[in-house]
């Protein structure tokens, strides 16, 4: 799950985060009115939306009145930015986030993560901030410094010495690194994050750190535990169809194809859709409705997968262990004879009842085409596409 910048700066104030001064906006006026409530003569306009390189997309501008706060504001609310980490529909601008601006002698990038090599969390920095840090890796990997945290130990003071040390601090500065580690580490623990990003950390000109911007991702599995951090959510910024499968349980993600998935198991799902792309098809969506499944589930499931316009096949590809395919099946039919369905759907059960599974497909009347392996499934889903779309 991912919240916007102004709540993860709360975030950042709750858990000593040095942080500049800011007020969140969701209209001109109230833009013009946070921009006269804090200090200095120069503001920041920052867009917010769930992506990043907003600066490049003209969804961060710096404001020298409040004038331009006003117009940078209109301009920014209501529309849709599209940035090289969204698609090209982009994401909506409902709020903006107005900020005192800061006096910048040096920026680094400073993250804290979780290394499933080591199984640790690792703190990742860079004196070269405000950069994409994949930038930075492929053209000056040198650049990067990793610093991983033992479970057991915990944060330690060596770690705030080797990232002071890349990014050339001076001791006192080290010892407001040592406490935003310290943050950034409880806060990653406490709240059950999976990423903390700062891009950048700044050195002001007075010698002091601060986090100019804040991003972080919480892991979904631990949502339930934190309902602070659900409440937090904004489904404007997620795909309506996956904001939609969560409510449900399902895991969806559109892939803008033409031929609808549904499988149970993520690694079938992975494999069914290299089946279509082998076959010549293209994926319209990865559609994974689990291994404790029902025939409510199926059936929500299906209505999802027919409520994108671009599907013009549908390839259900599951096997039955915890799950019954029987149980599959009469989520299909009841999905279909609901929704009185227009395009093709090939079925493949196998496991548990699908003997039983599919001779209720064929006994339906309602043309679902039950195939016998995978192989065959994806070849004729491609087929029926294709006939549908000429």
């Amino acid at each position: 799950m991912n919240i916007h910048e102004f709540q993860a700066k709360q975030l950042f104030r709750d858990f000593a985060i040095p942080v500049p001064p800011g007020k969140v906006a969701a209209t001109a006026e109230q833009a013009q009115q946070a921009a006269q409530s804090l200090p200095g003569t120069a503001w920041v306009v920052k867009a917010q939306i769930h992506a990043g390189a907003r600066g490049k997309a003209g969804g961060v501008k710096v404001a020298r009145s409040l004038t331009e706060v006003s117009n940078y504001s209109t301009e920014m609310l209501g529309r849709r930015l599209v940035t090289h980490q969204t698609d090209a529909n982009g994401l909506p601008v409902n709020s903006v986030w107005i900020e005192q601006a800061s006096a910048i002698k040096n920026e680094f990038y400073l993250s804290l993560l979780v290394d499933r090599d080591s199984e640790r969390l690792v703190f990742i920095a860079s004196a070269a901030g405000g950069m994409d840090i994949e930038t930075i890796a492929a053209e000056t990997p040198e650049k990067i410094v990793r610093s991983l945290v033992h479970p057991a130990a915990g944060l330690q003071p060596y770690h705030g010495r080797q990232i002071a040390a890349a990014f050339g601090l001076n001791k006192e500065q080290q010892a407001q690194l040592q406490s935003i580690l310290a943050g950034m580490y409880d806060l990653f623990l406490a709240k059950d994050c999976s990423q903390i990003e700062i891009n950048p950390l700044i050195e002001t000109e007075d010698g002091q750190l601060i986090a100019l911007d804040a991003k972080i991702n919480f892991d979904d599995n631990a949502i339930g535990l934190h309902p602070e951090i659900a409440a937090l959510r904004d489904s404007s910024q997620e795909d309506a169809k996956e904001a939609e499968a969560k409510k449900f349980d399902l895991n969806y993600i559109t892939l803008g194809g033409n031929i609808g998935c549904m499988v149970n198991g993520a690694g079938l799902a992975m494999a069914t859709m290299d089946m279509v792309k082998l076959k010549g098809g293209a994926p319209a969506n990865f559609l994974d409705v689990g291994g404790g499944t029902n025939k409510d589930k199926v059936k929500e499931a299906f209505k999802l997968i027919l409520s994108d316009g671009t599907v013009k096949a549908v390839l259900v590809n599951i096997f039955g262990g915890i799950v019954q395919c029987d149980v599959i099946a009469a989520g299909i039919l009841a999905a279909v004879a609901e929704m009185h369905l227009t395009i093709p759907v090939v079925v493949r059960l196998e496991g548990t009842n699908a003997d039983k599974g599919r001779a209720m497909l064929n006994e339906s009347g309602l043309g679902l085409v039950a195939a016998e392996d995978l192989n065959e499934a994806a070849e004729q889903a491609v087929k029926l596409a294709e006939v549908l779309a000429i």
